[in-house]
């Protein structure tokens, strides 16, 4: 395994340790405070668009695509210290234009998109001027088993009709959101990974309605939110099905492996700015006669913190690379293995840095709570412990059956 990086990686991710220190760091407080100001939560900061302005004129911009034609050229190996860099701030993807879910719908655009789709909804979003949502889990049925799928995107002579109701799509609160990808049963009597399609969505489509935002621990996660949407007899060319009818699956499966490598670098930059307040916490704040971090088990705390994290990330470096250097298919037992290690490491020292700061860590005078919500959510997005446990297992016993 080669974790090394290229010498212009190396470039990219001091230019961007740089960039959040110096700019992005100290706007996480101007951000919240506009944010809260006029009585309107769904409205995009003007401090976003001025450090988005920043980055791209910077060349800090669209760093998570591999591929020069659209992005830094960065493979996944060197993108992944960059989006742990991003995990320490949660306005930080946004400002890089390395926000999830545009950063997998402009990956989906790139590798299956037509021309067309490409010049009407890629191209806005790689110049970060339109955001997007994903449309897949459902609430009526266990969206764990995406074959449980019971929206529908039929096929009508030249047109598709999107019918169904999604939830928890996230982004479709931002003011700036434009299109969604739906996902949908387009034949039921095909192979069951054949047949579902992906549908370009645009929220201005009659038939296409926000039914409510959904809160998480009781905030809305403004100005993204995560959204119930109904759509009712939506109809479009079938030209805007991706890639053509019942190749869902497929795009599903190439969506979520780089995205998942994103996500778990995240949650770990979040596990290293929540270990950094805790000692930091733990040093300035005296009880009983002595500092906090010298008291109980509070080191042990902070080392076991230092050791899962290393771990973790090594762990998520050898499926980067493997993914780089194999791709994503030999690299799905170690990719599902990220994606239950990652979160828990990050909610556990995060929960532990919210212990250690006592009522203020459950304030919004510190990012540990929403930091501690985000890695929360990310042991459900993207599949549950439980799906990913279960491919595990089933790779590794399969490993032992073929030397018999």
């Amino acid at each position: 395994m080669e974790f090394a990086h290229s010498e212009k990686a190396r470039k990219v991710i001091k230019e961007a340790e740089s960039f959040i220190r110096e700019e992005i760091m100290p706007a996480e407080a101007i951000y919240l405070e506009q944010l809260r100001q006029g009585g309107d939560m769904w409205k995009q900061p003007a401090i976003m668009e001025t450090l988005k302005a920043k980055a791209r004129s910077a060349g800090l911009w669209n760093l998570f695509l591999p591929d020069e034609d659209y992005g830094a050229g960065l493979s996944n190996v060197d993108y992944a210290p960059i989006a742990e860099l991003t995990g320490q701030c949660l306005i930080a993807p946004e400002v890089f234009n390395c926000n999830a879910p545009d950063t997998g719908n402009m990956e989906v655009l790139v590798k299956y998109g037509s021309e067309e789709q490409k010049q009407t909804w890629l191209k806005p979003l790689l110049a970060g001027e339109i955001r997007s949502a994903f449309c897949m889990t459902e609430p009526a049925v266990a969206s764990s088993d995406a074959t449980n799928m019971q929206a529908t995107a039929t096929i009508e002579g030249d047109e598709v009709v999107c019918q169904g109701t999604k939830w928890w799509s996230s982004g479709v609160g931002h003011p700036h959101a434009r299109f969604v990808i739906f996902m949908g049963l387009t034949d039921p009597q095909a192979h069951k990974y054949l047949r579902h399609s992906m549908v370009l969505v645009p929220m201005n489509t009659p038939g296409f309605k926000v039914e409510r935002m959904l809160p998480v621990f009781g905030a809305f996660d403004e100005p993204f939110g995560h959204g119930e949407v109904s759509f009712n007899q939506v109809r479009l060319p079938v030209d805007h099905i991706i890639a053509g009818p019942g190749r869902g699956f497929e795009i599903a499966q190439g969506r979520l492996g780089p995205g998942r490598i994103h996500h778990c670098m995240r949650a770990l930059g979040a596990a290293e700015r929540a270990l950094q307040l805790m000692i930091e916490r733990g040093r300035s704040r005296v009880a009983f006669g002595k500092p906090l971090i010298n008291l109980g088990g509070n080191r042990d705390i902070i080392a076991n913190a230092r050791i899962n994290i290393e771990q973790a990330r090594l762990l998520t470096l050898k499926a980067a690379w493997l993914m780089d250097t194999v791709g994503a298919k030999a690299a799905m037992s170690e990719i599902s293995q990220i994606k239950v290690v990652a979160p828990q490491v990050a909610q556990t020292i995060i929960d532990q840095a919210i212990q250690m700061h006592g009522g203020a860590g459950l304030s919004q005078d510190l990012p540990l709570s929403a930091l501690y919500a985000y890695a929360r959510i990310l042991r459900l997005a993207d599949g549950p412990d439980e799906v990913h446990r279960a491919l595990i297992a089933k790779l590794e016993i399969r490993r032992y059956e073929d030397r018999t």
